[in-house]
């Protein structure tokens, strides 16, 4: 199941009714509270589980207790794991350390209910380093991190639990000075990106009639691939079998070998064809590119044993680890996940979940990836 974390910020939204142009802050908070303000967050957080109905017990959710997630998972009877312990009164700190914890805890996606100082907050903290769905709870919505509502944040689940080809972007997160609002003027000011969910569709590298063009889509994750690998020349670079990668390898510079491991060393020469053996002894941190069959779609485990499960353990699997392949090869999988099999069991549970699967240049997908 997809482990994905849900963050309520109680507060979100409370200042909007009573005319305060925001939340931030505690004395704002107080403010609205003492004007008879109810908070709203959790309710568009519950309007969001309403609309996934059952397919909502199919999902591993990991949250903070009391007000800011674990009450309302009661509410709607889902089991879920308490990652962080939330006092009585909450404000942006119990956001940071929350969502610390809930990073900490490996979720492969955040659901969190706010505006856009809950925003600002969360990037703070994890930058584009999990994908986030905002169900829009705040007064002031300029970012571009949220859902259009909570059915359409349910919506997004329901697609990549489903398989459904889900665009993996990165928008802004932006913020208006409240103090300037009250005043009447609004100017809203950046404060960092998140990466988002789109839910397009099979929309890019086409022709005619939705067909993607294979040739085509291959060049553009080369060209991907190489202006990703241009700011880490620093590091061993580690390409696995396959045609895609062949045309990558050939692109870096060399002839490289279809079937093979090959070995992009940071002073530019290459060893062709290496085993486990080699790849135990490199130095320093590598960068591994690695694609997936048509139709088995397994991405450890299958005509790649050399990248074993030694040598996997070592790195950070979102960090150091880059799957690409293109939408009519995930397409083929009929909504089937990505599946590992490095015969470690642990392990691939570590690699697996939420991944972004690099489909073109600056073009990436959300998808599955299951212990086989």
């Amino acid at each position: 199941m997809m482990r994905v974390g849900l963050l309520i910020n109680p507060l979100a939204g409370i200042g909007g009714a009573v005319g305060l142009k925001g939340s931030d802050g505690e004395d704002i908070a107080a403010e609205a509270l003492r004007r008879g303000a109810v908070p709203r967050a959790a309710d568009r957080a519950a309007a969001m589980f309403g609309a996934l109905a059952d397919a909502r017990s199919n999902i591993e959710w990991w949250c903070p207790s009391k007000s800011m997630g674990g009450e309302l998972l009661d509410s709607v009877g889902v089991k879920h794991t308490i990652v962080y312990v939330t006092p009585e009164t909450t404000s942006a700190t119990q956001t940071f350390d929350a969502m610390a914890a809930l990073q900490n805890s490996g979720v492969g996606l955040l659901v969190f209910a706010g505006g856009d100082g809950t925003a600002r907050d969360i990037a703070s903290v994890i930058g584009t380093s999990i994908p986030v769905i905002g169900i829009p709870a705040g007064v002031k919505m300029h970012s571009g991190v949220f859902a259009t509502s909570p059915r359409s944040a349910a919506a997004i689940l329901l697609g990549l639990q489903q398989g459904e080809l889900v665009s993996s972007v990165i928008a802004e997160v932006r913020d208006v000075d409240e103090v300037a609002a009250r005043d009447g003027r609004a100017a809203s000011r950046f404060y960092g990106e998140m990466r988002v969910p789109a839910a397009d569709g099979f929309v890019q590298h086409t022709k005619i009639g939705g067909r993607e063009d294979d040739g085509l889509a291959v060049e553009e994750i080369v060209q991907g691939v190489c202006a990703l690998v241009s700011d880490a020349l620093h590091r061993p670079l580690v390409l696995g079998p396959g045609g895609t990668i062949l045309a990558i390898k050939e692109r870096l510079g060399t002839k490289g070998t279809l079937l093979g491991v090959d070995v992009r060393l940071p002073d530019g020469g290459w060893r062709l064809d290496v085993g486990e053996t080699e790849l135990l002894a490199l130095r320093g941190s590598p960068l591994v590119i690695v694609g997936f069959g048509r139709n088995q779609g397994i991405v450890f485990g299958r005509g790649n044993q050399q990248l074993s499960a030694e040598f996997l353990r070592r790195l950070d699997g979102r960090r150091d680890i880059v799957i690409v392949g293109t939408r009519s090869k995930l397409k083929a999988l009929g909504g089937r996940p990505l599946l590992l099999d490095t015969g470690d069991a642990a392990l691939d549970t570590r690699l697996g979940g939420l991944r972004d699967i690099l489909c073109g240049y600056d073009d990436r997908l959300l998808y599955r990836v299951d212990a086989g």
